[in-house]
């Protein structure tokens, strides 16, 4: 049976919310209609980067999170009716996998009553409960997506942190957080220029890169650990900033960008085969300097997902519509080697509209 699902994605640079029309039988059939980005206003992103726990941002949050369903709904000329489940992740505020804890917030209920539409919420907390880091959890989008490609393949999410989806030969997968993303860069940018990000890596190209600093970046225990491991956005926190204030800015930009493609390409060291292909996803695909290094450290074909025909702008959104499905119908949403549960587990909390504050959590 094939099911018609919206998938949500707010991610930590609290840009916007992402929105994503998707048809699929929770398994290996997935097709796409519209997806969307609503941006947040000034405002609230200002508000938020204060004080995101309040109960009256999370009231706003979950407020445009149903704004931007219904937009992507009125685009797409379908009834609330006809769609069977929003898969709404919330907004990450911390994520602390080793002390067994993650926190986004997000109000399911709310998000149910506004929409009409039944809600899964809270896909980490299980996980974590059976021994797993809770992330990353798309991989197995990633495998469904890509069955028909070449492997070894890698798809690579540059975020504001890093993660993989390593998939090999017959069947195998694993993923895991690399190391920083596109945030120690964003961040720096946004104290030196006071703007979002470093447009088309116009800054990092002006520097060049301390290699002495980035040694002492990649000496980060962090990357000792085996996989499968996550990370918090503000892990490398303390150790970028030290950075960016410590150089040039041009500089700290080409060392901030340097680190996270050679955190990349040191993470290979834990994957069984090296990829021929690394498809890259997420925003920091669209900066060239970043690309570029990930091409020279890789020795590998690097491309966009459009490359493939993918989105994207709507990839991780879509992914939370898959697999909102896949809790529904009680299928696994990781495996040991993804998230390093213990067995191969389903997960989240099924909230519906019409009693908004009765939750079932799914546990097959």
């Amino acid at each position: 049976m094939m099911y018609t699902a919206v998938g949500l994605m707010s991610g930590t640079s609290l840009d916007g919310v992402d929105a994503a029309l998707v048809h699929t039988d929770g398994e290996h059939q997935v097709s796409f209609g519209p997806a969307l980005t609503r941006a947040y206003g000034a405002s609230f992103r200002g508000h938020a980067a204060q004080d995101l726990v309040a109960p009256a941002l999370v009231r706003r949050l979950t407020d445009l999170h149903a704004a931007a369903v219904q937009e992507l709904l009125d685009r797409a000329n379908i009834r609330p009716a006809d769609v069977q489940v929003i898969g709404f992740p919330g907004q990450t505020v911390a994520h602390a996998p080793v002390e067994g804890w993650t926190w986004q917030v997000g109000d399911a209920g709310r998000l149910a009553a506004m929409t009409g539409i039944r809600v899964v919420s809270d896909f980490r907390s299980r996980d974590l409960a059976h021994g797993g880091e809770g992330a990353p959890l798309a991989p197995l989008f990633h495998q469904a997506l890509t069955a028909s490609m070449a492997r070894p393949l890698a798809v690579l999410n540059l975020g504001g942190v890093a993660n993989v989806t390593w998939l090999g030969r017959d069947g195998a997968v694993s993923a895991f957080d690399t190391g920083p993303g596109c945030a120690p860069l964003d961040d720096h940018v946004r104290r030196v220029h006071g703007t979002a990000y470093d447009h088309d890596g116009r800054l990092a190209a002006d520097g060049s890169v301390p290699e002495a600093a980035l040694a002492d970046l990649l000496r980060h225990p962090y990357f000792r650990r085996p996989p499968p491991k996550s990370l918090d956005r503000d892990q490398f926190g303390d150790r970028c900033a030290r950075v960016s204030h410590a150089f040039a800015p041009a500089d700290a930009a080409a060392l901030l960008t340097a680190f996270s493609a050679a955190a990349v390409a040191q993470a290979q060291a834990w994957m069984p085969e090296r990829p021929t292909t690394w498809l890259v996803t997420g925003g920091g695909r669209r900066n060239p300097v970043l690309m570029a290094e990930l091409r020279r450290r890789l020795a590998a074909r690097v491309d966009a997902v459009e490359s493939v025909g993918l989105d994207g702008d709507a990839l991780e959104a879509q992914a939370f519509g898959w697999l909102a499905v896949r809790s529904l119908l009680g299928l696994p949403l990781a495996f040991p080697a993804t998230t390093g549960v213990r067995r191969p587990l389903s997960g989240g909390v099924l909230v519906y509209p019409a009693q908004a504050g009765v939750r079932t959590r799914l546990d097959t």
